[in-house]
C-alpha cells in the first residue's frame, strides 16, 4: 500500500501499517489517527442539447489531454456532487441547465489521483451555446452515430444510459 504519510499529521509520531477495520491501513498509535485514503469524488454531467446529442469537451488538462470526455471535475469539499456537476458544466463550457437524474455512481482508480468516484448524472441544456475554458481546448454535441472514442469507461458507461433515456 502506498503511503504518502510517514508520520502523524496531528502528533508526528512515526505511522503503524496493521490491518484496521477489515484493511490494510497506516495510522498513529499515539493519538489515534488513521489514514483512509478515501476515493476522491467527482462530478461528470452526460449534458443534452434538445436534439438529444450529448456534449463532449477534449481534455486540455492531465488525465487524458487531447481526448474526448464528459465535462466534470472534483467535488469541493462541502459541496454537493449536483451543484459540482453544474459548476463544473458553467466552468468548463459556459453552458447552463438543470439535473434530470442521477445516471450513476463509478469507482475508477487512475495514476495520477489514486481512487475516484464518479458521480454521474444526465443534464438538460438550457443552451446550445458553448464558450470553452483553458481546461478545454473543443467541445461539442455528438449523436450515438458520429460519438468519438472515450478512454474513460464510466463516461462510457453514462454516455450509453443517457442514450438510452430519451425523452
Amino acid at each position: 500500500m502506498k503511503n504518502k504519510y510517514k508520520f502523524c499529521p496531528l502528533c508526528g509520531h512515526k505511522l503503524i501499517f496493521s490491518n484496521l477495520q477489515g484493511y490494510g491501513r497506516f495510522f498513529c498509535r499515539q493519538c489515534g489517527w488513521i489514514n483512509y485514503n478515501n476515493p476522491l469524488p467527482v462530478a461528470v454531467c452526460a449534458a443534452k442539447n434538445k436534439a438529444g446529442e450529448i456534449l463532449l469537451t477534449k481534455r486540455n488538462i492531465q488525465p487524458a489531454v487531447n481526448r474526448w470526455a464528459l465535462p466534470g471535475g472534483f467535488v469541493e469539499a462541502g459541496e454537493k456532487p449536483e451543484k459540482a456537476c453544474l459548476r463544473e458544466l458553467k466552468e468548463e463550457t459556459g453552458t447552463r441547465g438543470r439535473i434530470k437524474r442521477l445516471i450513476g455512481v463509478y469507482l475508477h482508480r487512475t495514476r495520477i489521483y489514486g481512487s475516484i468516484l464518479v458521480i454521474g448524472y444526465e443534464v438538460e441544456l438550457f443552451r446550445d451555446i458553448i464558450t470553452v475554458s483553458s481546461e478545454v481546448k473543443e467541445a461539442k454535441f455528438v449523436s450515438r452515430k458520429t460519438l468519438p472514442y472515450i478512454p474513460f469507461l464510466s463516461h462510457r458507461k453514462m454516455i450509453e444510459k443517457a442514450f438510452r433515456n430519451r425523452d
